[in-house]
């Protein structure tokens, strides 16, 4: 599952972005990666663990959702069940 979340730009400065992607690993657990920064630009990627697909995915929508308050908007959703 991949969520992509855009801010509009302030200015004349190019737009920050958050990808968001839930991927099982082979001993099956789960992974959380959030890469974030400004597009075409530098950008940082954190990696969580989850021991059960439940928890990560609630790991994926509370990210969500908070970068919805900061101003975000959802630009592009994929996968099984990706959250709305």
């Amino acid at each position: 599952m991949r969520l992509l979340l855009q801010q509009r730009p302030e200015g004349r400065e190019a737009p920050r972005f958050v990808q968001l992607t839930l991927q099982p690993d082979l001993l099956g657990a789960w992974t959380l990666l959030r890469e974030s920064g400004q597009t075409g630009g530098r950008s940082t990627l954190r990696r969580e663990q989850y021991m059960d697909h439940a928890s990560a995915l609630a790991a994926l929508e509370q990210a969500r959702d908070a970068q919805l308050k900061r101003g975000f908007h959802l630009v592009y959703a994929e996968g099984a069940g990706a959250p709305k």
